[in-house]
């Protein structure tokens, strides 16, 4: 690409009526992210001058989405010209390279969008066109003997011939900022919708002596998302690229087909990822740590050498110390397990400061909720926690101390104490023998 200035405009003003959704269609998410989000993401890539994306009517929630970029409204959905007519004001002035973009077409890359953008410093109109294995609803590209784009012909136009070429119009384009309003202007709407079309520029652009050109894309990255379907094949795409960069980064992924990423999952290397792990968003997995299957992790810190799981769920403000392990059906939210603490089996750990080398036994909650305020349970280094045991915060059990099996403690444990709390075992021989005479049961 060269020096030329690069201004961005994204089309997001489409309804999504396909979406059957109250959600604007570019607002549907993908990794954890609506893919405008994830589409203004790969564009900043380019470090362009400018940025906009036009919206359609009543869609505040994808203004105050992509701020701080500015916003123009189409405020009559009349084709994808007129969209980019609603970005004139920004635009004004403007004479570098517009490259526009598709608020649904998120996958495109960052080396694409550059190859496009500069094939356009040449051409008063650059067109990203792509090869798919089904592509008889696509408009196709006719191109000369050069490669020299002649024309854009929509599938229900074409004549047989123009129907056996397979480079397809993906929609994104760009243009020479000098020429683009100016042909932008004399588009008409004589078609079957009564719109303007873009693709109407590279005729518009050849009559005035003006040359077209074609960048090549991939399908994959060119996928327009028009409904749920769509929307779970490029939820796959992203799921693929952050499975492959996670492997090349260092992680294992022992079926990596079923573990699912949050756009901004961290892992460091030697981690070892079982089958059927979820990352919500906010994890960072330092190096070294064992995540185990079915374990689920969102807003959560994972330092080195711990193990996770499996069936374990970190949620939003866990903190596992380095070697920690934190087992089958333990649920860890807002708390922080010291370096090598250990909750095993079945526990609720919440609100709480666990020390290092603290052990908490099978079934001990952290009863952290009066039914109106939340309150913290703080567990000192090297304290042992009994099974089935309940802390009624706020509570402090000090360093080495011992809670019993069994007990509910709602005042505080001084360092290397046994607490007790249980009612007194009664042992009375032979009851049970002469209970089973009386309603006439033999053993």
């Amino acid at each position: 690409m060269t020096d030329t200035a690069l201004a961005i405009v994204v089309l997001a003003a489409g309804k999504g009526t396909r979406m059957r959704s109250d959600l604007p269609k570019v607002m549907h998410p993908l990794a954890g992210r609506p893919m405008i989000t994830h589409l203004l993401g790969t564009a900043a890539e380019l470090s362009p001058e400018k940025i906009v994306v036009v919206v359609g009517p009543d869609m505040e929630i994808v203004a105050n989405t992509v701020a701080p970029h500015p916003t123009c409204v189409q405020a009559e959905r009349n084709g994808t010209g007129g969209a980019v007519k609603a970005a004139r004001e920004v635009l004004d002035g403007f004479t570098g390279t517009v490259l526009v973009l598709y608020g649904d077409t998120p996958l495109v890359t960052a080396d694409t969008m550059r190859r496009a953008a500069a094939c356009a410093d040449g051409a008063a109109v650059s067109v990203l066109g792509f090869r798919p294995s089904h592509f008889h609803q696509y408009g196709r590209l006719i191109t000369d003997g050069d490669g020299t784009l002649t024309a854009i012909v929509e599938a229900r136009d074409a004549t047989p011939d123009q129907l056996d070429v397979n480079l397809c119009n993906s929609g994104v384009m760009a243009f020479d900022g000098r020429h683009l309003f100016g042909l932008l202007d004399r588009i008409g709407t004589d078609n079957s919708k009564g719109e303007y079309y873009l693709t109407d520029m590279v005729a518009l652009a050849r009559a005035d002596g003006h040359s077209a050109a074609v960048v090549e894309g991939e399908e994959d990255e060119l996928l327009g998302i028009n409904s749920r379907t769509d929307l779970a094949i490029a939820e796959s795409v992203v799921q693929d690229a952050l499975r492959t960069c996670a492997m090349e980064g260092g992680a294992t992924l022992v079926d990596p087909g079923t573990v699912w990423f949050h756009h901004d999952t961290q892992l460091g290397r030697d981690v070892v990822v079982q089958p059927n792990v979820v990352f919500g968003p906010g994890v960072r997995v330092a190096d070294g740590v064992d995540i185990r299957a079915f374990s689920h992790l969102e807003g959560a810190d994972v330092e080195s050498g711990a193990v996770i799981g499996p069936y374990a769920r970190l949620r939003p403000g866990a903190k596992i110390g380095a070697g920690a392990r934190v087992g089958n059906f333990v649920e860890i939210k807002n708390a922080d397990l010291g370096a090598g603490a250990k909750a095993n089996h079945l526990s609720y750990v919440g609100d709480a400061h666990v020390g290092a080398g603290a052990n908490i036994g099978a079934g001990t909650i952290t009863c952290n909720y009066d039914g109106f305020e939340k309150y913290e349970t703080n567990i000192g280094e090297g304290a042992f926690i009994g099974s089935n045991s309940a802390l009624v915060a706020p509570v402090t059990v000090g360093d080495g101390a011992i809670v019993a099996a069994g007990s509910t403690i709602s005042g505080d444990v001084e360092a290397d104490a046994l607490s007790i709390e249980r009612a007194e075992q009664v042992t009375k021989p032979g009851w049970a023998a002469r209970f089973r005479k009386l309603k006439g049961k033999g053993r």
